[in-house]
């Protein structure tokens, strides 16, 4: 039996780990029990609990505010997950860290390998590869999954407790029109399927860069009619482009991965998006 760390236990990856991996092997680890931050008290919790294997859901992915705050944007996506590979590497754990999409440009006409090589352009993108680089450079003992467009039930806690189809649907209270971004691609994933791969993987100590995301490939528009079409709402849902949709930072407008890691293993079984999102608005209570 493996004893598991899930740091950020109550967000919303977290949460999805909490479920699937068995209770007696999971340690639950809030902001409150542990801040990456502080490289002493982060060694000093690690130590205390000596888990096999520490899964790091912690991240600072406001993309925008990233742009203008730096320095909490490196400390929890950078300096953070160094403390962590450190403190692993002491006390001979496996360090699970999750990663994104956006370390990719977005120039690309077919999905990101985990062959190819990243150029990030935001500030968030910038400081989620490098702590990528931290852990690869501690650590021999490690995976790090890059997954994209993450919801699940518990929300983000980072963006108020909410995800894109949380958004969407409290836009339709208030608003009977919605205008969505429609030439910035992505593979969205929800995190309860997420989460078990992940339970799944680190079983397997095959050790390395894996992308983790459901099949296929939609738009923020797609993604957002089939939310609607799904439900039997009847709502207008315009397209716009990036540009219309001003925002600080720059993301990329393909970012769709494949799970050719996963793939090699004969793991990648993960069920389409539209089948995932299905299954969301039934846990959520939105669907029967």
């Amino acid at each position: 039996m493996m004893k598991i760390a899930i740091i950020g236990a109550d967000g919303q990856l977290g949460t999805d780990l909490s479920k699937v991996i068995a209770k007696d092997e999971q340690i639950p680890l809030t902001i409150n029990d542990i801040d990456i931050t502080n490289k002493e008290k982060t060694f000093a919790v690690l130590k205390k609990h000596a888990p096999d294997v520490v899964i790091n859901t912690s991240a600072y992915h406001q993309v925008d505010k990233c742009e203008e705050e730096l320095q909490p944007a490196f400390a929890v996506n950078t300096f953070g997950v160094k403390y962590l590979a450190r403190a692993c590497r002491e006390i001979g754990s496996t360090l699970v860290h999750i990663s994104t999409d956006y370390v990719f440009d977005g120039g690309k006409d077919r999905p990101y390998l985990e062959t190819d090589m990243p150029n990030p352009q935001s500030v968030y993108a910038i400081s989620k590869l490098a702590g990528e680089q931290c852990v690869k450079y501690v650590l021999d003992k490690y995976f790090i999954v890059r997954s994209s467009g993450l919801y699940g039930e518990a929300g983000c806690l980072g963006k108020g407790g909410g995800n894109f189809v949380e958004g969407m649907l409290k836009r339709a209270t208030s608003q009977s029109e919605i205008k969505v971004v429609t030439d910035e691609v992505l593979a969205p994933t929800y995190t309860l399927d997420l989460a078990n791969k992940i339970y799944e993987l680190i079983r397997t100590r095959h050790y390395g860069l894996y992308h983790i995301v459901n099949h296929g490939q939609c738009s923020w528009h797609e993604f957002a009619v089939k939310i609607f079409e799904l439900l039997g709402r009847h709502i207008t849902i315009h397209k716009i482009t990036a540009k219309e949709f001003i925002t600080i930072a720059r993301r990329p407008k393909y970012s769709v991965l494949k799970n050719e890691g996963l793939a090699r293993l004969k793991m990648d079984n993960l069920r389409s998006w539209q089948d995932a999102l299905k299954a969301y608005l039934v846990e959520k209570g939105y669907l029967r």
